[in-house]
């Protein structure tokens, strides 16, 4: 599915820090945890609660971010749509990416157990 290039760019450029607390807000209110986060965001890119701290402080951008990331190899089994995108679809490697990352939270958000989350067999 195409995104328009302004929609990729804008992606690329938002900081991982301006989005996180909104990920942390969305989980909490559904009760679960920050730790609960953090294995999400470690499956996925491999990245450690003080390395996310770090991409946090340093206000690192989500191309920063994925570029650095040790994708996880189960990743391309996360599908279904995402602000109105089918991410499975999406052609851009860094929306899609991001757009894994919104999934997982709201997957974690709905309630769902973390071995189908995580995508464990």
């Amino acid at each position: 599915m195409k995104t328009t290039p302004e929609h990729d760019e804008r992606i690329a450029k938002m900081t991982f820090g301006s989005v996180y607390p909104h990920y942390v807000t969305k989980i909490e209110k559904k009760g679960r945890t920050r730790n609960e986060l953090l294995q999400v965001i470690e499956w996925l890119t491999g990245y450690s609660e003080m390395e996310v701290q770090t991409f946090i402080d340093e206000k690192v951008t989500f191309k920063e971010f994925f570029e650095k990331a040790k994708l996880n190899p189960n990743a391309h089994f996360i599908k279904g749509v995402i602000c109105g995108y089918r991410i499975e679809e999406l052609d851009n490697p860094l929306t899609q990416q991001v757009r894994f990352l919104d999934k997982l939270v709201d997957e974690l958000a709905k309630g769902r157990k973390m071995d189908k989350i995580l995508r464990k067999a």
